[in-house]
């Protein structure tokens, strides 16, 4: 039960910040391109890189504060760092061709079926 207390908490947190961030950089730098996509994007996959090196090589943390910290609060903010320590995890395995598809599948497949939801919605 209490890793499911770190996971909720650690998700409202990311819902909300990527709400904020996203809104805040919007404003500011307008919405021609989705730069507060972009911004919480980028700023979810650095946040989740260095969380990885942090809790992997240099200190040892218990396993609830990864789930409120990567699983919880990353996983809310941004799905695309998830993908990104998916596909570092694939490169550190070996698996380079792997790791390079993942976010080609990922993105193209993302964008296709993105477009086949439109495209069924638009039917009924």
């Amino acid at each position: 039960m209490e890793k499911w207390v770190y996971l909720v908490l650690g998700g409202t947190v990311g819902t909300v910040s990527r709400f904020v961030l996203g809104g805040l950089v919007a404003q500011r730098w307008g919405t021609a391109l989705p730069w507060g996509t972009l911004a919480v994007n980028l700023t979810g996959c650095f946040v989740i890189g260095f969380l990885d090196v942090i809790f992997e090589r240099k200190f040892l943390v218990i396993h609830n504060y990864r789930i409120l910290l990567m699983t919880g609060f990353c996983g809310a903010f941004t799905t695309l760092s998830s993908v990104m320590l998916e596909t570092s995890d694939l490169l550190k395995e070996g698996q380079p061709g792997y790791a390079v598809g993942n976010i080609v599948l990922t993105i193209v497949l993302g964008f296709v079926f993105f477009k086949f939801g439109a495209v069924l919605a638009e039917m009924i």
